[in-house]
């Protein structure tokens, strides 16, 4: 007798292949669902913006400046957007971003620093940044080693290289000088006039000004109050001289 062997049945694949293409799809479902639920939800909006290291500039002024705001969305915000557009103040030399979840942006600032002041009309007093940029003086007050701009015409574009230059130069050999007026001549259109606190009158040029303030303290240091010269040679006349040559004349004037 002949036993017939039954042909095994197959695996019904098609089942299971179905059974895992609707879960997929089900786990896609349920983590677009979390997904819109999360970026609906307060957690992922931004709120608290922290700005630190700013004095020139107000909190609406940077907060315009970074196209940021609070309630706005926490992981929209391009760290690297931000810092550029701040950059583009006058008043903001380097700026970093950190985002820390939940929903605090923390933005510090490295301003110009302030290297004169200006009165403008009004009776207003501005401080002018390294950059060239003129703010108000508030409660940041004022530093009393400044120097005075008098008699700029804000288009002069020498005006901002004297601020870069000042900027560029240690305040150990600036604090002495009061007021800075220009002076140009054919030869030397940015020439300047310097007065300082220790009553000396110095004639000097932007270009020429960094690598000159070093004499400028020498004489300062060892020489009574005249008048100093700093271009192609440099030079000191004592006021004291041109007091005792009027005398002279004076008194030859009387005798004649």
């Amino acid at each position: 007798m002949t036993t017939t062997r039954l042909p095994l049945l197959k695996e019904d694949k098609p089942k299971k292949k179905m059974s895992r293409k609707i879960t997929a799809i089900l786990l896609l479902l349920f983590t677009a669902l979390l997904a819109v639920i999360f970026f609906r939800s307060s957690i992922s909006h931004i709120t608290v913006i922290d700005f630190q290291g700013s004095k020139y500039s107000t909190s609406e002024e940077l907060l315009s400046q970074s196209g940021i705001h609070i309630g706005g969305q926490f992981f929209a915000v391009s760290t690297k957007s931000v810092e550029q557009s701040l950059l583009e103040l006058k008043t903001v030399k380097d700026v970093s971003v950190k985002k820390d979840f939940p929903g605090v942006i923390t933005v510090k600032i490295e301003e110009y620093p302030a290297v004169a002041y200006e009165l403008e009309q009004g009776g207003i007093l501005k401080a002018i940044l390294s950059s060239g940029a003129a703010v108000s003086v508030n409660e940041t007050g004022i530093a009393v080693e400044k120097p005075i701009l008098t008699n700029w015409d804000p288009a002069d574009p020498n005006k901002a290289i004297l601020c870069q230059t000042l900027g560029s130069i240690s305040n150990e050999l600036t604090s002495d000088i009061s007021e800075i007026v220009p002076s140009p001549t054919l030869s030397f259109p940015d020439r300047i006039k310097l007065y300082t606190r220790s009553r000396f009158e110095v004639i000097t040029s932007i270009s020429l000004l960094k690598s000159k303030v070093a004499y400028l303290n020498q004489v300062i240091e060892t020489k009574e109050p005249g008048l100093i010269t700093m271009l192609e040679a440099d030079s000191y006349v004592p006021f004291q001289v041109e007091s005792d040559e009027q005398k002279s004349d004076e008194q030859k004037d009387v005798q004649e």
